[in-house]
């Protein structure tokens, strides 16, 4: 595909993601980016002929219009993307995380169906699998999880209501939400980390457009390790990777603070390893951009692996 340009389509390019990868691949000479004009969103007609003509299909679109976007596949050469929940635990797609294992990259660099992991997803993931994969975290290990993010994540309704004129006084302050504890990310936390149950898992919308941190609190003496050994076993599992970073144990914060948009507009994850003064608990966070990392940017990861590039 990289001899030449690489026809995309991008289908449900108004929405937040679809929009940001719209903007990452308009800039770049080896692409050929296909779109369905507003009158056409609908035409089924038009959508088969389009993902059909294309490289690559970047699906951006609620689970429904995916799932049916998707079964108007025809060309057996043409590799679909799928931002949306939708396929991320179905059986023949490859989940589009390539930093988790050697085996996980060289299957998207080859997949022809790639569901691009749940921003909320990734922050856990990332903290989770080198901990099972590692024994140090059984699976039938019970989390808790919150993760506080941008509210860009909330797609263009609510990204107008924050930034509208602002009668509603709740929009100043964070909120937490999917309080009845059944988050469409839940599912991919359990199945792709391997672990019996998924987390207690309360994600927060706070007062600010892009950036995501993902906090899980872990007793470590219970576990029977200790916080060294959890720091060093994250080290070691994301040693040499470019997109994730490892901060040491009990370093990398800003004095004890940690803002969630500090890596908003950046494509990179960085994981903090915190805990308390005899070592018996810990905090991992996880830092990057729900935006990046957690959307477009891993959505575009992924199309370069395939493609041959960085």
């Amino acid at each position: 595909m990289h001899n030449e340009k690489t026809t995309i389509f991008i289908d449900g390019s108004s929405g937040t993601a679809g929009l940001r990868i719209y903007d990452r691949l308009a800039q770049r000479e080896d692409i050929d980016l296909l779109t369905l004009p507003p009158e056409l969103h609908h035409d089924i007609k038009a959508q088969r002929e389009l993902i059909n003509r294309a490289d690559i299909a970047f699906l951006c679109l609620p689970d429904a219009a995916a799932i049916t976007a998707a079964d108007l596949v025809e060309n057996p050469d043409t590799v679909v993307l799928d931002t949306s929940t939708a396929h991320r635990t179905a059986p023949g797609w490859t989940y589009g995380f390539p930093e988790l294992s050697p085996e996980r990259e060289a299957a998207i660099r080859t997949a022809k169906r790639i569901a691009v992991p749940g921003c909320h997803a990734s922050g856990f993931i990332v903290l989770v699998y080198p901990l099972v994969e590692a024994g140090i975290l059984p699976p039938d290990a019970l989390l808790t999880c919150y993760s506080l993010t941008g509210y860009s994540g909330g797609g263009k309704k609510m990204i107008a209501e924050y930034e509208a004129e602002r009668t509603n006084k709740a929009l100043n302050a964070p909120r937490p939400y999917g309080l009845a504890l059944h988050h469409k990310h839940l599912p991919e936390m359990a199945a792709v980390t391997g672990l019996d149950t998924a987390p207690n898992f309360v994600p927060v919308v706070a007062d600010y457009y892009a950036g995501m941190e993902t906090m899980i609190p872990l007793d470590v003496t219970a576990l029977g390790v200790s916080a060294p050994q959890v720091a060093s076993a994250l080290a070691e599992y994301y040693d040499g990777q470019p997109m994730v970073k490892v901060h040491p144990l009990c370093e990398g914060t800003d004095g004890g603070f940690l803002a969630a948009n500090k890596l908003a507009g950046k494509d990179t994850l960085e994981i903090y390893c915190l805990a308390n003064p005899d070592g018996t608990r810990m905090q991992l966070i996880s830092l990057f951009d729900n935006l990046g990392k957690g959307s477009s940017g891993a959505a575009v990861q992924c199309m370069n692996l395939m493609l041959g590039l960085e």
